[in-house]
Formats: C-alpha cells, structure tokens, sequence
C-alpha cells in the first residue's frame, strides 16, 4: 500500500450481523471496503447505512465460488452462524466454510493480502475444559446435526494455518463466542434475539433444557473492537485468539434479565435440550488480553437494553 493511501479491505459476509458492524466501523477509520455477501443469512438492510458512502462497495457473491479483487486485507466472515440457518443446508455450510477458505486463501496468497478467519467457539464443542483456553483441542461430534459448522469452522482453521506455514501467508485467526446486538436477525434462533422478541409480543420465553447450561454473552461493539485489534494490533502472531466476554450466566439468568429489562409478562416454559447443545461456554481471553490488549467493556444489562431497543423499532414497524 503507497503511502497517503486508504488501505482497502475486503470483507466477505458483509451484510451479517458482524459484518455489518465490521464494514461500518473500518469505513469509520476511513478505509476503502468492499463487501461480498451472497444474502443468505445476511441482509442489505444492515447495510442500507453505508450505501451512501463512496468508499463502501457492495457485491453479491458466494465464496465458494473463486473471487478476485486488489484489496490490503481481507476479513472472512461469511458462513452463516446461527443452528437454523447453518443446518438449513448442511451440506453448503461446508462448502462455505472449507471451499470458501481455500478461495480466499488462494486469492490473499497471490495478492500478498493479510487474512483474518472468524472462526468460532463451536470448535470446542461440547467441552469436557473450563473456561476454554486456545490450547484446547476440544470434544466434537463429527457426525451430529451442528458437526456441519463446528468441523467446517475446524477445516477452516487448518487450512489457514498450513497455507501459514506452506506459504508464510499472514493470517489471524480468532474464535467467536456468543456475541449479540443491534442487526441481529429475527429469525436465526439465537438465544438473545428469541428471548427478546418473545418478550416484545408477550409470548412465552422458551428456554431449552432446564435453563442450567451457560453461556457468555459478547455485545457487538466489543468484538468488533476485538477484530480489528487481532488484525492490527497482533503482531506476527497467527493466533488463535479467543474473543468474547468471559462473564458467564445460565440460560435461565438470561431469560429472566430480559424479562426485567423489557418490561414483559412473558412466563418461561421449557422444552427438551436439542442435540449436541454445549453445557458451557466461557472463554479464557488471556492471549487476546497479552497480545493485543482487549478486553470487552459493555455489562450485560447495557448491551440487553440496546438490542432491546432495536428489536423494539422492528416489532412495531
């Protein structure tokens, strides 16, 4: 990149919910950004914001598909994160997630482009370790109905790391814990977006298994801050890097904050836990803290209020 030049980087997944949030904040930088979604869970009106912008560029592709561009960078989000969507076509997912890789590996290899993977926690699995370190290799099922995203998020991280060693490619990877906020979908079956949209329309909070198993919950603003520090501010290390908010509630605590937070008479029933649901999820964020300095900010209780706060304007649009 010359000097006095605006980098320009390339973000696939684009119109998610992260990735929304990631194109708006690197255009706050003032960066060139190019966004690749082919719309399958991402949506333009995440990104109608930026549309404006002359240093936005929008193009609908899917990356299992090879895709060519001059950029600086690229940031790879594109799979669809959530249980509906990702098992909605399983066999996709995988093509996303390991095809996909290979695609823009092969592209910032020859245009000499840092790389960054968002990986995700799924790849720990169901784990037998408490919080969950890098270090470990984690307990999946290979062949269960989640195993299309948790082994493709795993293949994925493999290829990163021996085009990293083969080809001295720079690359970052970092895993993704729970993380909720303004341009989530209402549709995807995570646990924050349905909690507060049954909470919004009075309708029963339902929680699966006895609410006892426990997540962290990441708001965006932070793990957006969390990305663009493992790309920029991480040295030579590949990583992986664990992202998310190492506070940790259970299923129940969740719905009754949000039950609070909105106001709602909503009562909480339960129904059988799925399939491979994990039983925890906490991250230990030591090497994100040591690398590069983050750690999330943003309580639980205040990011709920903001989410709600979005969820609202939909329910009444």
């Amino acid at each position: 990149m010359s000097k006095g030049i605006a980098k320009r980087i390339l973000v696939t997944g684009g119109a998610g919910f992260l990735g929304s949030h990631l194109c708006a904040a690197l255009l706050e930088k003032g960066y060139e950004v190019l966004c690749l979604d082919n719309f399958f869970s991402g949506r333009k009106a995440n990104i109608v914001p930026l549309l404006s912008n002359p240093f936005f560029e929008l193009a609908r592709h899917d990356i299992t598909f090879p895709y060519s561009a001059e950029v600086d960078e690229i940031y790879n989000l594109a799979c669809p994160a959530s249980p509906v969507h990702y098992q909605f076509d399983p066999v996709q997912t995988v093509k996303t997630c390991v095809h996909g890789a290979i695609n823009l590996l092969d592209l910032a290899a020859r245009i000499k482009a840092r790389i960054l993977q968002a990986s995700t926690s799924e790849v720990y699995g169901n784990p037998e370790e408490h919080p969950q370190k890098e270090s470990y290799w984690g307990r999946v099922n290979p062949i269960g109905i989640r195993s299309c995203y948790d082994e493709g998020k795993r293949c994925a991280e493999t290829l990163f790391f021996d085009f990293h060693r083969q080809y001295d490619l720079p690359i970052k990877v970092v895993r993704i814990f729970n993380t909720y906020g303004p341009n989530m979908s209402t549709n995807d079956g995570r646990v924050v977006s349905n909690f507060i949209l049954q909470a919004l329309n009075g309708e029963d909070i339902t929680i699966f298994g006895d609410g006892s198993q426990t997540r962290s919950f990441c708001y965006v603003t932070d793990l957006i801050d969390g990305l663009l520090a493992a790309m920029e501010r991480s040295g030579e290390s590949p990583g992986p890097f664990n992202l998310g908010n190492p506070e940790e509630f259970t299923i129940l605590e969740l719905a009754e904050r949000v039950i609070s937070i909105t106001g709602s008479k909503s009562k909480i029933v339960f129904r059988p836990l799925p399939s491979d649901d994990p039983r925890q999820r906490k991250p230990d964020i030591t090497v994100a803290k040591n690398t590069f300095q983050w750690s999330p900010k943003v309580k639980l209780d205040d990011g709920l209020k903001e989410t709600a706060r979005y969820f609202r304007e939909i329910v009444r649009s």
